[in-house]
């Protein structure tokens, strides 16, 4: 029997992936990487020394669904860590909508991914809750936060 849609650990994956590039990548010019490492990544062959790294954890399949992941926030020759602060205001207003009228609470959008056919937008991911470490500084002067994100949708499982 086929997993439905909103329960598929593929589609899920995807659809955090693409907010991250649609919005940090495209949007911001940060580039994001889904293999968790403090090295500097190469992008087209040349070294970037600020990014952002996503490491999807749990997913708890149930009506109302969970998965937690944690986004390393890093930066490479960065005096005082401004630019890590910089880095971390950037990403958290793509993670909250602080400020607002409403309860502060921001939805990624679910898709059913496809390699062959244009996305299906099932739904949304709630963002319930984002944990913030405190800074942090690598063995090669990588300096870092991590930020505990946990979303919340629905499934059919």
């Amino acid at each position: 029997m086929a997993l439905h849609a909103t329960a598929r650990e593929s589609n899920i994956i995807d659809s955090i992936k693409k907010y991250f590039v649609d919005n940090l990548v495209t949007t911001e010019g940060i580039a994001v990487t889904f293999d968790v490492a403090l090295s500097e990544p190469k992008i087209q062959g040349r070294m970037v020394d600020r990014w952002v790294a996503c490491d999807i954890g749990t997913i708890v399949l149930e009506s109302v669904s969970e998965v937690n992941f944690e986004l390393f926030l890093c930066t490479r020759r960065d005096n005082e860590g401004f630019r890590l602060a910089q880095l971390r205001d950037t990403v958290m207003g793509y993670l909250t909508n602080a400020g607002s009228a409403g309860d502060g609470k921001k939805s990624i959008p679910f898709y059913q991914s496809s390699a062959t056919v244009a996305w299906t937008l099932l739904g949304g991911m709630l963002i319930t809750d984002v944990i913030e470490s405190r800074r942090m500084k690598g063995p090669d002067e990588t300096k870092y936060k991590i930020l505990t994100v946990r979303l919340k949708f629905g499934a059919k499982v």
